[in-house]
């Protein structure tokens, strides 16, 4: 999936471990995951270490466009939750 002239760091899955928000539970997310339902009480919570995606001009040949769409709706939602507590 990653493309061959990408100059990422790093370029192999991992898993982040997530404290949700609503519930404190632990949420675990594979690092291409852009979000994940808590199991315990179904919060939505995303995945905000996103790398190169937000700036790499090849991201979208990189990641593929699902991928991509779905990575930046999470850039997006990130800088509304930032505006609404500022």
């Amino acid at each position: 999936m990653i493309f061959s002239g990408c100059q990422s760091k790093s370029k192999e899955v991992s898993i982040i471990d997530k404290v949700c928000p609503n519930c404190g539970a632990e949420v675990e997310l594979f690092s291409i995951d852009t979000e994940m339902k808590c199991e315990n009480c179904g919060y939505t919570v995303y995945n905000d270490t996103l790398s190169c995606v937000q700036w790499c001009k090849y991201a979208r040949q990189c990641v593929g466009d699902e991928m991509y769409e779905r990575m930046m709706k999470v850039v997006e939602h990130r800088k509304e939750k930032q505006a609404q507590e500022a």
